[in-house]
């Protein structure tokens, strides 16, 4: 196993170049310095000289890859390349564009927010899906299996924007279970997260719920489900201790790639709920034209993805005897 993390490891490192190479082509080629100092500026954009102060004061009047007035190592450490999108490997994101605050405070203060709402949601989210999965397989061509499928579907079709909305009007207007919007950390904060976490495992039952169901599904054909039955074993036991137990490889293996979501947040949740975590921080990034901002995310994003795929081989193997690397 050791051998094989190492050499994982290493895979990541130009996987994660090539993601770095390919964000800071699309934000310094495609868009140039230029073109983002114009649309920070607005109006003011029609000064040359107020373009060139604000690249100045935002780092960006430097050459994008070589600087060819420099000797040495700098010639290659004095360019955009390196202090703008090389620097954050080793956790260097810079300032904001729009607000001139540094990036890496940011992350840190709003880690504890998305955290907070994202793991009960991805908790909720995998215990409704198991159960609702497991109890539509076993009931499978029933009114039952119909009906809950059909559901399944409905909820599929509806946007997470739309669930967000019924749930303000009904969790918040109607029930008063929560405030409409907002966050407070401490015992209040239960109160603020009750409603998006609610709406956050309603938007994901649909899919999971389906994908489960074609696991439970697979197993439930298995001949030792059939020897289990024969045995005189209860229904329930059959499925929570034998189906349960052999589903969960496909299941755990998808986890890891679900936890992406505990560190970046809810994007939709997070905005509509005024909640102060990386999701909405994102959201505001995109809004204002934000561009640190903005590739400091998608950087972040593919480092915890790739990180999630690994994990997701390790969590594989230790579930699954038969693998061995």
């Amino acid at each position: 196993m050791l051998p094989y993390l190492l050499r994982r490891l290493l895979y990541l490192f130009p996987i994660l170049l090539g993601v770095n190479l390919l964000v800071f082509a699309m934000f310094f080629l495609v868009n140039s310095p230029e073109d983002m100092a114009r649309q920070a500026l607005g109006e003011k954009a029609d000064s040359p000289q107020a373009v060139e102060n604000w690249k100045e004061v935002h780092g960006y009047h430097l050459p994008l890859l070589f600087h060819s007035g420099k000797k040495g190592m700098a010639c290659l450490t004095e360019t955009i390349f390196y202090q703008k999108s090389l620097a954050m490997f080793w956790g260097k994101f810079g300032s904001s564009d729009a607000t001139g605050k540094p990036i890496a405070r940011e992350l840190r203060s709003r880690v504890a927010p998305s955290f907070a709402l994202s793991l009960p949601i991805f908790l909720g989210t995998l215990a409704v899906n198991l159960i609702l999965g497991m109890k539509l397989a076993a009931a499978r061509g029933t009114p039952l299996d119909h009906g809950g499928q059909f559901f399944c579907v409905t909820l599929m079709s509806v946007s997470t924007l739309i669930l967000i909305i019924l749930g303000q009007y009904l969790g918040a207007q109607l029930l008063r279970l929560s405030p409409v919007s907002g966050f407070a950390y401490g015992p209040s904060m239960l109160r603020f997260l009750l409603l998006p976490a609610l709406v956050g495992i309603a938007a994901g039952i649909g899919s999971g719920t389906r994908l489960y169901r074609t696991f439970f599904l697979e197993q439930l054909s298995q001949d030792y489900v059939r020897t289990a039955r024969a045995k005189g074993l209860p229904e329930n036991q059959v499925l929570f201790r034998h189906v349960l137990r052999n589903t969960l490889i496909p299941v755990v293996t998808n986890i890891p790639l679900y936890l992406l979501t505990l560190f970046t947040g809810n994007l939709l949740l997070e905005k509509f709920f005024a909640i102060p975590g990386l999701g909405g921080y994102t959201m505001d990034a995109i809004a204002a034209q934000d561009f640190a901002v903005v590739r400091t995310m998608v950087f972040l994003g593919a480092v915890l993805y790739s990180l999630g795929l690994l994990l997701a081989d390790v969590a594989y193997a230790l579930v699954d005897p038969r693998i061995h690397y």
